[in-house]
């Protein structure tokens, strides 16, 4: 029988990941642009872009290429993690950029139809903006890396991040 770890020592382990860290801040940092894009192009503030599916650039390629691009520095790239990580990621990517897609096509197709078409209308139209061109994806794909391995470099894991400010702080105040 595995004896599971303390809580506390899970804790620690999950904030001392910085391959998840950093793919996170790199979705992150996908996400946001979307707006910093929304304001630049189409000259309109809409934050409802930070929780919508689709669009430039896409956030999920940028997680899963900036968590595997930690993996691949972190326990080399040629480790079995380096190569399921990346594995993942190339099906995330064809998923946005084919399947989903694909699904967001015909979803447009079908709200085109008219209403008195079905039995019971449906209240709302289908969602059509679900996947991602091959641009996004590659965009999205490049911004993960970008962002997620300077930052596993430079700055460490969250836990090192605030073990960093912990002394800086204490330091200013002693």
């Amino acid at each position: 029988m595995i004896d599971p770890s303390p809580s506390h020592a899970v804790l620690r382990e999950l904030f001392d990941n910085s391959a998840l860290a950093w793919g996170l801040v790199a979705c992150g940092v996908a996400q946001l642009s979307k707006l910093l894009i929304e304001l630049i192009v189409h000259r309109r503030w809409r934050p409802a872009v930070l929780v919508e599916t689709g669009g430039m650039p896409s956030s999920h390629s940028a997680l899963v290429t900036g968590t595997a691009a930690c993996l691949g520095w972190t326990q080399g790239f040629d480790h079995p993690t380096f190569a399921l990580a990346t594995v993942v990621a190339f099906v995330v990517m064809y998923d946005a950029s084919g399947i989903r897609r694909a699904a967001g096509y015909t979803a447009e197709r079908v709200n085109a139809l008219p209403a008195d078409l079905w039995p019971h209308p449906y209240e709302k139209p289908l969602k059509e903006s679900l996947g991602h061109s091959r641009l996004q994806v590659l965009v999205g794909s490049l911004v993960g890396p970008a962002i997620a391995l300077p930052g596993l470099v430079l700055v460490g894991s969250p836990l090192h991040l605030a073990a960093v400010m912990k002394t800086v702080i204490g330091a200013g105040l002693g």
